[in-house]
């Protein structure tokens, strides 16, 4: 065998390899730029819930809290009643304020809930796009 065609097949193989090693690397780096991008978006829609199901639970300690102090004054009035009829007519005008109250804010508590869901999927839906969009753009080429 030729010296000079082992030395040249050696060299190609080497070049060869550390080619396809620098591949690896390049692809091991964006799959770990790709994960850490991930992994923030879900961090961030984390948060996006956790805020969220904060304000949602404040919200419903107010409404709690205002409820109860309406029937406490609701309670104190009763004591002063002189008549049946003012009883009932008092019972009912707390019955309908209770239920509007209680429409009113689990509609604005629902529209929150519905806010927070879409503001945290935004983070994980832009990193899904990515991730097609890296999935797909091999094939397309």
């Amino acid at each position: 065998m030729n010296p000079t065609s082992f030395d040249a097949v050696g060299s190609v193989a080497r070049e060869q390899i550390e080619t396809a090693q620098q591949n690896v690397y390049k692809s091991f780096e964006e799959v770990s730029k790709l994960q850490k991008d991930n992994w923030d978006a879900m961090v961030a829609s984390s948060q996006i819930w956790a805020k969220g199901a904060e304000m949602i639970g404040k919200a419903w300690m107010g409404f709690a809290h205002e409820s109860m102090e309406n029937a406490a004054s609701a309670a104190k009035a009763l004591v002063g009643v002189k008549t049946l009829r003012e009883a009932v007519d008092l019972q009912t005008d707390l019955a309908k304020g209770n239920f509007d109250k209680f429409v009113a804010e689990s509609t604005k508590i629902s529209e929150t809930v519905v806010k927070v869901a879409n503001d945290a999927m935004e983070p994980i839906a832009a990193r899904m796009n990515v991730n097609v969009e890296k999935i797909f753009k091999p094939a397309a080429a």
